[in-house]
């Protein structure tokens, strides 16, 4: 019954975390997709300088 016990144990904590969770302001999720969208954007513009440099490179 150790299973049991465990499950009992992590429904407990996902509880407490779910007490302590708020709401976002409209300005704080503002600021998280903003940042979101600079990431994203960063990894796309690497990711086609790499392939770019791949097909001069490669032919």
């Amino acid at each position: 019954m150790k299973i049991f016990e465990s499950i009992k144990t992590f429904l407990g904590k996902c509880k407490r975390v779910w007490m302590v969770l708020k709401k976002p302001t409209r300005d704080e999720f503002l600021k998280v997709a903003k940042v979101s969208a600079v990431g994203i954007l960063i990894i796309g513009v690497l990711g086609f300088l790499i392939s770019i440099i791949m097909k001069l490179f490669i032919g």
